[in-house]
């Protein structure tokens, strides 16, 4: 799987569960974010911005 803004793979766990985040655009969709840039942009509307 990979990022939707830096478009690095993202880690998993051994459970096969993501290390970051879902985040809800504004259709709904759920979009997969990185630790990285979950850490660089702090709030859910930055984070929609870089999409």
């Amino acid at each position: 799987m990979k990022c939707e803004i830096c478009k690095n793979k993202i880690e998993e766990t051994f459970l096969s569960k993501i290390l970051g985040t879902y985040v809800k655009d504004a259709k709904g969709k759920k979009r997969m974010i990185c630790k990285e840039c979950q850490t660089k942009y702090k709030t859910k509307e930055e984070i929609i911005k870089q999409l």
